[in-house]
């Protein structure tokens, strides 16, 4: 989520192409973001035969799949002014990109959507906050709302970073108390960070960041995704798309299917052992 550059790193595969984001104007609108409850995205749904044959049956995962590839086209839309509690904010925003104009929009789209096949085909129920036809956001607040209606087991907000060039590497984002607002999802959204922080790093190239956070974890409060969330939810910042060598890693589909199975795997572990 921040600005510029890119190298050739060791993973190899197909870069995929997007318009580059770019910042949002000043403009606001009290336009209100629409609902998208269970956007299939472009996954099908799958099953699998493999004992357990359904290890999520029962559960409902949350998978908010961060910014929209649209969001630039709508300024006044995103720039709606919305209540997260500690401050007021942008309704959304449009994301980072890596020097050669790959999205980070584009990027969590398709990662959610490699987390959703996973998830499906191992019986959760999965809901996602946008889809193809979201025409622009929706507000953070309607992603919280999104999980908080659907009575998640776990939500997981899928980014890339725009940290400095110099920085590398991915964390997670968990919960800061908001006394009064989430103080009973701070415990379990901890062990949601843990688990999805261990696993990412065991199960992808990506190291730790070097640049934010302490050993991959971030403590926020100024982010109404997690201030109003009513049930245990986390980001993670998969890598920093302005660094040389995490932007072509983020840009190769193998990453970003390793990634993605990372995800589910963490999910899957979380919901399964509480």
């Amino acid at each position: 989520m921040r600005t510029a550059v890119l190298v050739a790193c060791a993973l190899v595969a197909a870069c995929s192409s997007a318009h580059r984001a770019v910042p949002p104007t000043t403009t606001t609108s009290t336009s209100v973001a629409p609902v998208v409850t269970d956007a299939p995205m472009t996954a099908p749904a799958t099953t699998t035969t493999s004992a357990p044959a359904a290890p999520l049956e029962g559960k409902v995962i949350v998978i908010d799949p961060g910014h929209n590839e649209h969001n630039a086209q709508h300024t006044a839309e995103i720039n709606q002014p919305v209540d997260v509690i500690t401050e007021t904010k942008e309704c959304d925003t449009t994301g980072t990109a890596t020097n050669d104009g790959y999205s980070e929009a584009a990027y969590n789209t398709d990662v959610a959507t490699r987390v959703t096949a996973i998830l499906r085909a191992r019986g959760a129920t999965v809901v996602l906050t946008r889809g193809p036809q979201t025409p622009w956001g929706p507000c953070v607040t309607e992603r919280a709302r999104i999980g908080n209606d659907a009575h998640a087991d776990a939500v997981v907000s899928i980014h890339a970073d725009g940290g400095p060039s110099s920085g590398r590497g991915f964390h997670v984002i968990e919960p800061g108390l908001v006394a009064g607002h989430n103080d009973a999802i701070i415990d379990p959204s901890h062990r949601l960070a843990l688990v999805l922080r261990d696993t990412f790093r065991d199960e992808t190239p990506m190291p730790t960041s070097n640049y934010l956070g302490q050993d991959g974890i971030d403590r926020r409060t100024d982010l109404g995704g997690l201030n109003l969330s009513t049930v245990p939810k986390v980001f993670i910042e998969t890598g920093n798309m302005r660094n040389a060598t995490d932007a072509q890693l983020l840009e190769t589909d193998a990453f970003r299917q390793r990634a993605a199975q990372a995800i589910a795997d963490a999910l899957t572990t979380f919901v399964t052992t509480g």
